[in-house]
């Protein structure tokens, strides 16, 4: 499914306004003012953001942005209340006033006896919070450059086949940022990175009686590295092979079928996993899976892998937010918990230790014990043999309390292992609790979407909304 590599290399790197020197340094001085104002503890953290987004449609060049922002954060706790306030000046004088505000709050707001620094022993300290994993690679790409390539990726969308009439547009952006942060309890860290991504949304079209049938995907390429990124040409094409797949769409009757999600959905189930065990909504009892520690949830042929430190990709940290050391681990295995995602407050909450993740996930990939080299999508397909394979879905319906499940999809009918027409405006709906335990295979097609990786996942039955 990914496309071929190859797109313009970096020529020249491409600074910030500041260095990390001077963030140090206004760190430093606002946790210095914040122990001067009687503060049991304080965490500060500096940032600066810069980057550039391109979009055209129609070969027209339609936006062009530019955005630098900066911020400095100041938490302050007195005993173990907690104050916290922000501002975007530098200058000593905002700073102290910052620190100022933050202290106040902190004064007026009731105890909490889970508010605090993390505890030293889980912080990264000394060459732990310094790990290099190779994640800012800056793009020296002017408005003009950036728009040929987006011009390139709609090119090769419309010269995919002529029933592609129309886009809603191509879009480049290249972002980088670098931040800085320290505590009173010693964690000093901080760390540049970067992001870019092409994208193109190309509309298919097809005459039909009593009008027009029209059919819009999309697809796109995101790295690190700009030298990383898929080729605009692959882009484009893929897109436009996306888009017309999808015409003449029919809707199906109401069944009860196996549903097969593509590699880019079946990670939103995966994220839905990943919110029903954090801590925010397990403290808070507004989860289906509350006191699953231990318990068999998913398949028991499910392992899920947890990896901070892998180089270049998008959920990699040496460090939380709150200056934790990051880990490798097991979360899930042979589809029992092996733990959850906490920060160190949600932690103290449930009376458990933090495990490193103020601010989410790293980089987690799932697997199947069953899969094997051959389970590609053609595979996938036979296993499904007769039911929904979706490459679509709209809303937001999940329930994380209870489970329940319910979305628009579109996507393809599946006879005899191979796709037979695509279809439309249909529902699928179950509970996740069911679903997670009724993964019946994972194909060994796996992508990266974001910070987590499979292939495409079979769920043994679902219900399908149709006509």
């Amino acid at each position: 499914m990914p496309s071929p590599k190859a797109i313009v290399q970096p020529s020249s790197p491409h600074g910030f306004a500041y260095d990390r020197s001077t963030f140090q340094r206004l760190v430093e001085d606002a946790l210095a003012f914040a122990r001067g104002l009687g503060a049991s503890d304080a965490g500060v953290e500096v940032s600066e953001g810069a980057g550039l987004s391109v979009s055209v449609r129609k070969g027209e060049i339609e936006h062009v942005e530019r955005n630098r922002d900066k911020a400095m954060g100041v938490t302050v706790y007195v005993g173990q209340r907690r104050g916290n306030a922000s501002t975007s000046d530098f200058s000593r004088a905002a700073m102290e006033q910052t620190v100022r505000a933050a202290f106040d709050i902190a004064r007026f707001t009731a105890e909490d006896p889970a508010a605090g620094l993390p505890d030293e022993a889980d912080m990264a300290l000394g060459e732990a919070a310094e790990r290099d994993l190779d994640l800012c690679h800056p793009w020296p790409i002017d408005a003009a450059e950036a728009a040929e390539i987006a011009r390139r990726c709609e090119a090769a969308a419309f010269a995919t086949d002529r029933r592609i009439t129309n886009s809603e547009g191509a879009g480049v952006s290249a972002q980088q940022s670098h931040f800085f942060a320290g505590n009173s309890c010693g964690f000093r860290g901080g760390y540049a990175s970067s992001r870019h991504s092409l994208s193109v949304a190309p509309i298919a079209s097809l005459p039909k009686r009593g009008g027009v049938d029209m059919q819009r995907d999309a697809w796109y390429s995101s790295e690190r590295a700009p030298g990383e990124l898929a080729a605009p040409e692959a882009v484009g094409r893929y897109a436009a092979e996306r888009a017309l797949s999808r015409l003449a769409s029919r809707k199906i009757a109401t069944c009860e079928v196996p549903v097969l999600f593509e590699s880019t959905l079946a990670s939103g189930l995966l994220g839905a996993y990943v919110q029903a065990t954090s801590g925010g909504a397990l403290y808070r009892k507004s989860s289906f899976l509350t006191d699953s520690l231990g318990q068999r949830v998913l398949a028991k042929h499910i392992d899920i892998a947890e990896d901070p430190h892998i180089p270049r990709a998008k959920g990699s940290a040496p460090f939380d937010d709150e200056g934790v050391l990051t880990r490798p681990r097991k979360v899930v295995d042979a589809g029992v918990v092996q733990g959850y995602f906490l920060s160190t407050y949600s932690a103290r909450k449930l009376g458990m230790r933090t495990t490193g993740h103020a601010g989410g996930s790293h980089n987690l990939t799932l697997t199947s014990r069953l899969t094997r080299p051959g389970d590609d999508l053609d595979a996938m397909l036979r296993k499904l043999g007769r039911g929904l394979f979706v490459i679509e879905l709209m809303g937001q319906g999940i329930n994380h309390v209870t489970g329940d499940y319910s979305r628009g999809a579109a996507g393809f009918w599946v006879e005899g292992g191979r796709i037979a027409y695509p279809v439309h405006e249909i529902t699928i709906a179950g509970n996740l609790k069911d679903m997670f335990k009724d993964i019946v295979a994972v194909g060994a097609d796996a992508y990266t979407m974001g910070s987590r990786t499979l292939g495409t996942m079979l769920v043994g039955r679902m219900k399908v909304a149709g006509s």
